[in-house]
């Protein structure tokens, strides 16, 4: 059926719909609901998400894949909707982006520790094996 010029419909998206575009489980995005970050239309019972919570899901599984909290993601999506502005989200995007850089590079320095260690330790491990091998 077509729409009078314009009167288009925006698009609208079931939770099933968007688990499967997302490889989510519906329980996942409705505990993204629970936690605040989306706010889906309702139809009696029945979700109806649009673009906007589409969009912020895209935006959550990528902070999540950055390693942020859901505390920080929810932080920077608050950002947008209540300034419309970009240029304070970037602005705390790129501090939590130096924040996680700085954890990772720590964590990478422990791991590089921690295997130098395992390595010296495996190495007395073999010499004592051999020396014992050899009585």
């Amino acid at each position: 059926m077509a729409h009078p010029a314009g009167a288009a419909r925006a698009a609208t998206y079931s939770i099933s719909a968007l688990a499967k575009e997302f490889a989510l489980t519906t329980r996942a995005i409705r505990f993204y609901e629970d936690e605040g970050l989306l706010a889906p239309q309702r139809a009696g019972r029945t979700r109806v998400y649009g673009e906007r919570e589409r969009v912020r899901i895209k935006l959550i599984l990528r902070g999540k894949r950055l390693g942020l909290a859901l505390s920080e993601i929810a932080e920077l999506l608050d950002m947008y909707e209540v300034s419309r502005n970009e240029r304070g989200q970037l602005a705390k995007f790129l501090e939590l982006l130096a924040d996680r850089r700085a954890r990772l590079l720590q964590q990478k320095e422990d791991i590089a520790a921690t295997l130098a260690e395992i390595d010296g330790i495996e190495r007395e491990c073999r010499r004592r094996l051999k020396e014992a091998g050899a009585r």
